[in-house]
């Protein structure tokens, strides 16, 4: 008969097996909400997208709760704020990069905010390159339908929302200093060094 090892010898086999962070949900947890997020945002901005662009005219504007709020159709072959109109072809290499790098990312996920974060951001990026490798005028030099218009404000659309929102939640996780797998590095350390 064997002697039961000390409780402060499984206390430490415990969290040493939990992670730097504790208790991490679980992978298939994290991969669902990657993916299903992903699949929201993509899928809600190509639906508003049809809805637009078979309920509009091009140009045409439409009061929805003014003077804060109007649909306003237009067709954008640059980046935000129209920049880069005339290089509508490098935009579509950056998003499938920008998409590719995403996946590749997510063999290291293990906190839920970044698979909230990097859903959104994969989910929007596809749903703008969408449009540039199938709309107008050709393959991969498509324009994107823009419909959102907020006062002294650029027009924009779901997908757009869906970057801009992942980029802030990144902003947040990084400045916590929050990594990919869930940890806190800059807490990790304090505790070692103490």
């Amino acid at each position: 008969m064997t002697d039961a090892p000390p409780p402060d010898a499984t206390q430490h086999a415990a969290s040493a097996h939990a992670g730097p962070t504790g208790h991490r949900p679980r992978r298939a947890l994290l991969l669902s909400v990657f993916f299903g997020l992903a699949a929201f945002a993509y899928v809600f901005d190509q639906l508003t997208k049809l809805w637009v662009t078979a309920t509009m005219i091009e140009g045409e504007r439409i009061p929805v709760l003014p003077p804060l709020l109007h649909w306003y159709y237009i067709r954008n072959s640059g980046a935000a704020f129209s920049i880069g109109e005339n290089v509508t072809w490098v935009f579509t290499l950056i998003m499938t990069a920008v998409s590719i790098a995403i996946l590749l990312q997510l063999r290291k996920l293990g906190s839920l905010w970044w698979a909230l974060a990097l859903g959104l951001l994969l989910g929007g990026a596809l749903g703008n390159l969408t449009d540039r490798l199938f709309r107008e005028p050709s393959f991969a030099m498509g324009h994107v339908v823009d419909f959102i218009q907020l006062p002294n404000f650029a027009i924009f659309n779901i997908a757009d929302s869906a970057v801009v929102s992942a980029v802030v939640i990144i902003c947040l996780l990084t400045l916590r200093g929050i990594a990919l797998d869930g940890s806190h590095p800059t807490k990790d350390t304090v505790k070692h060094d103490s």
